[in-house]
């Protein structure tokens, strides 16, 4: 594999780790840890140090991770094992859950403020934005 190739796989399996990260939780509801990261790994039989952690996190080239490890890893997360497995494995669907969740707040952030930043001063500037947040909303 080549450098460049090395690299953007490398990338591309950091960033389908760190999503799982900021979107998934533990079922105590708490966010994923080393520690029970490692720990449901040895519980499948598969080793990882802290230091190989942080490389698989910050898409160093020179970890090369085994299938097995990351089968493990899916299975930890409670995701099907394709997603880091494949590079065009497919998005979990607690993970397309949670992203679309997170749209909806943020579309009710925005239209928070612009009802207290418009409201009284611009209602037909107001309304404008509304309809865009609702056409996006739609359209997704």
């Amino acid at each position: 594999m080549a450098d460049e190739d090395r690299r953007r796989s490398a990338e591309l399996l950091a960033d389908k780790i760190n999503l799982l990260l900021d979107t998934l939780r533990t079922d105590a509801g708490e966010p994923y840890d080393f520690a029970t990261i490692q720990q449901g790994l040895k519980d499948r039989g598969v080793a990882i140090s802290r230091t190989k952690w942080h490389y698989l996190k910050t898409a160093d080239p020179r970890v090369r991770p085994d299938e097995k490890l990351l089968r493990a890893l899916g299975e930890v997360f409670g995701v099907d094992p394709r997603y880091l497995v494949q590079e065009d494995g497919p998005l979990p669907q607690q993970v397309e859950q949670e992203l679309a969740t997170v749209r909806a707040l943020r579309r009710a952030e925005v239209r928070n403020f612009a009802a207290r930043a418009l409201g009284q001063i611009d209602p037909e500037g107001l309304q404008a934005i509304l309809e865009v947040i609702e056409k996006d909303q739609r359209e997704r």
